[in-house]
């Protein structure tokens, strides 16, 4: 280097210097602050999960097994993420730990649809088509929980997923005023790298929870009281 440049670069007071020490020094408190907000967030999922995250056998009796949706094949069948998720499902209502089952997932568009997915397998699985109650507007988590709550009118729940996602998903049903236990999913671990995969953005999601609940958004799509799961709790 020679000595022009490195006068250049010494010269605190030069003005492309000053920018790249400001813009550093963003990057430092941005990072800084996005990491304590990945930790804050974990910290309030944990609390509000926290004595209510059961097995199968344990899991307390609840009116609904909220069932929350995830990627559909192209052919239309549940992924086996889904597919677990929906015979945990299966399993607590066979065992009468439930009486009706609440499917929400993604049906953005006429070519996907998550809970007709979800709806189908049940049924080819034995399930009464009169217990299972579909919601077209789980977009995501905080969906799923505000419209169980506000659009199907559930009080009280068992939210089912991988045991991964569980705890977020128990913590924004309980902030959002469903009294809330979860059942979490383990034969798709048995995909190790998405299970990894997914595992890993749970930070990022949990981050987007805490802001969800913080803020107390409206779910994407409203809509009238929806009378499906009284129905189907009536014909239990």
């Amino acid at each position: 280097m020679s000595s022009e440049v490195a006068k250049f670069w010494r010269s605190a007071g030069h003005p492309v210097r000053r920018r790249l020490l400001r813009a550093g020094l963003a990057c430092a408190v941005a990072a800084a602050l996005l990491a304590g907000t990945a930790v804050a967030s974990v910290a309030w999922i944990r609390h509000g999960a926290d004595g209510h995250l059961y097995t199968e056998a344990g899991v307390p009796e609840a009116p609904v097994a909220l069932v929350l949706g995830t990627r559909v094949n192209p052919d239309g069948t549940p992924s086996p993420f889904l597919s677990g998720r929906l015979a945990v499902a299966q399993r607590l209502l066979d065992t009468g730990k439930v009486r009706a089952i609440l499917v929400s997932g993604d049906n953005m568009n006429a070519d996907y649809n998550e809970p007709e997915a979800m709806r189908r397998w049940l049924v080819e699985q034995g399930v009464p088509a009169d217990r299972v109650v579909l919601d077209h507007a789980g977009y995501d988590t905080y969906d799923s929980c505000a419209r169980a709550k506000r659009i199907f009118g559930v009080d009280r729940a068992t939210v089912v997923t991988q045991s991964f996602h569980l705890p977020r998903a128990v913590a924004v049903c309980r902030r959002l005023g469903i009294d809330t236990a979860g059942v979490g999913d383990e034969s798709a671990r048995v995909y190790e790298r998405t299970w990894r995969i997914s595992s890993s953005r749970e930070y990022g999601a949990g981050v987007k929870a805490t802001f969800d609940v913080l803020s107390g958004r409206n779910p994407t799509r409203l809509g009238p009281r929806e009378t499906g799961v009284d129905d189907a709790l009536r014909t239990s």
